[in-house]
């Protein structure tokens, strides 16, 4: 049986940059699903899809922008995690991808 993980809020950091920022989402055919791809900085939602287009978007057929205020994010481990002294490891997956694994 798979155990749920168990994910918590993650306090909205202070990204450093005044300038609101915009998290962009990206489908290159209609079919496809929408995707994370970044996020950008932007004074409005118009400068907003510019930059997104010319840094994602360039071949998408639909970028959707969201405030990044509006965003809640859950984690199962904080977006400033201390990661001095762990080790992570990388296993081969039955499909031949790489899985990489906190120690």
């Amino acid at each position: 049986m798979v155990e749920n993980a168990r994910r918590s809020l993650v306090e909205s950091d202070e990204r450093g940059n005044p300038t609101p920022q915009w998290e962009v989402f990206v489908r290159a055919e209609a079919a496809d699903p929408m995707r994370h791809v970044g996020s950008v900085a932007a004074a409005s939602a118009t400068e907003a899809h510019e930059h997104a287009s010319r840094l994602f978007g360039w071949d998408a057929a639909d970028v959707w922008l969201c405030p990044a205020e509006a965003v809640e994010r859950y984690s199962t481990r904080g977006l400033a995690t201390d990661t001095e002294g762990e080790e992570s490891r990388v296993n081969e997956r039955a499909d031949g991808n790489p899985e990489v694994q906190d120690a």
